[in-house]
């Protein structure tokens, strides 16, 4: 099988994915990074009520051939939460706070700053225009306007948005349930010893952390050794027992005689590739398993640390937020100036670990050294990927590169 391209596997990956079914109701301080599985509409106006946007005196525009300085009569104050009561005459103001009820008769704001006080009076010389500095009610949010729509993957802002109105319960995607473990007899646990030659599991940790970041249910199936029935016997669990509606593995994908992932994927569902034209993930695996009749998606992820993140950022996560009903975007992307020469041949997608920062002229990027596909620490010191595209040759000091920051990636 020939390398498939990022781009080709990307979309392959992405066109065969269906959202899981299912939604469940949560608490709205629950709700971060889940699914919403319904269009929200406001039921009130945001604000209430006509407010002020300023710390001034509210008071009824005059005409605009009215004298100045404009002499007003102070009637009372008005803060937020605390109204005035009673109407607003001719020749008479408020004193008003930020946040604060329009009093009735009032439809405009003048700043303290353009105002001068002399006992219950005030004058006002600056010019004073019809509705400035007020917000109307629902300037925010009208009643019956779309909130937000099924499908978002809600953040912070939209938990605010939703308390605005009222909200303490959103209707959301159920999460879908991923099982995660790592392959490979060299691999031991925290608490375990080491022997020559044995190492610790370190990526189905990362990959604990990306799923949570992501806000799924996680199975955790441990380490498995390289043995086809114990690789089958772990798949079994992962749909039988667990319902899991994907798989995430690490190990056990390339071509060596221990590497038994694909011929159990093959066995028990299908194989849509495994051989990508990329750098770090060469060997990734991804197709279907069927158990007992529950079939679950299937990414087997290279064995070596970093490829298995950049495999995550690069493939599996868009994948899993469709998975989850989500709509699937671009990734977060910047335009920077590469301040090193990066070697590259064309013929393949290379993903390279940076660090991006600013500079008075704009945003730059430098690599973290040795681009090992085991060094992690190179991967922990990053905070962008450097994405070189698969016909793009090498990279010259000053050339422009496109970098994923890790910000906002899970």
């Amino acid at each position: 099988m020939n390398a498939l391209r990022y781009e080709d596997a990307r979309r392959r990956i992405e066109d065969g994915i269906v959202a899981v079914s299912g939604d469940e109701s949560v608490r709205l301080a629950d709700a971060l990074g889940r699914t919403l599985a319904a269009d929200l509409v406001s039921p009130v106006d945001v604000p209430a009520h006509d407010s002020s946007a300023m710390d001034g005196y509210a008071l009824r525009a005059p005409p605009a051939n009215a004298p100045k300085p404009l002499r007003l009569r102070v009637v009372g104050g008005a803060r937020a939460g605390h109204p005035h009561r009673g109407p607003v005459g001719a020749g008479e103001c408020v004193r008003i706070m930020t946040g604060a009820v329009m009093p009735d008769g009032c439809d405009t704001v003048v700043p303290w700053e353009h105002v001068e006080v002399a006992g219950d009076e005030i004058a006002v010389d600056a010019l004073v225009s019809r509705g400035r500095h007020r917000r109307p009610a629902g300037e925010n949010l009208a009643t019956g306007a779309l909130v937000l729509s099924r499908g978002r993957r809600l953040t912070a802002s939209d938990l605010g948005l939703a308390a605005s109105i009222g909200i303490a319960r959103l209707t959301v995607v159920r999460r879908p349930r991923i099982a995660v473990f790592s392959t490979g007899n060299e691999l031991r646990e925290l608490d375990e010893p080491l022997a020559v030659g044995s190492v610790r599991d370190t990526n189905r940790y990362a990959l604990i952390g990306l799923l949570t970041a992501l806000r799924f249910e996680i199975v955790d199936l441990g380490i498995v050794r390289d043995d086809p029935d114990a690789l089958e016997a772990a798949i079994t669990r992962a749909c039988v027992d667990a319902s899991a509606d994907a798989i995430v593995t690490s190990g056990g994908v390339s071509a060596g005689d221990a590497d038994y992932t694909r011929a159990t994927m093959e066995r028990l569902g299908e194989v849509s590739f495994w051989k990508l034209a990329i750098k770090p993930g060469r060997p990734m695996a991804f197709g279907h398993v069927t158990v007992a009749g529950h079939r679950a998606l299937f990414f087997g992820l290279p064995g070596n640390p970093v490829a298995v993140m950049v495999s995550f950022h690069a493939l599996v996560r868009r994948a899993l937020l469709k998975l989850a009903g989500g709509a699937v975007t671009a990734l977060p992307s910047l335009v920077v100036v590469c301040d090193a020469p990066i070697a590259k041949v064309a013929g393949r997608t290379e993903f390279v670990r940076g660090i991006a920062f600013a500079t008075a002229d704009g945003w730059h990027v430098r690599t973290t050294g040795d681009q090992g596909s085991g060094i992690l620490r190179s991967m922990s010191d990053a905070n962008c990927l450097i994405v070189l595209g698969h016909d793009r040759g090498p990279v010259d000091a000053g050339d422009v590169v496109e970098a994923w920051p890790f910000e906002g990636l899970g």
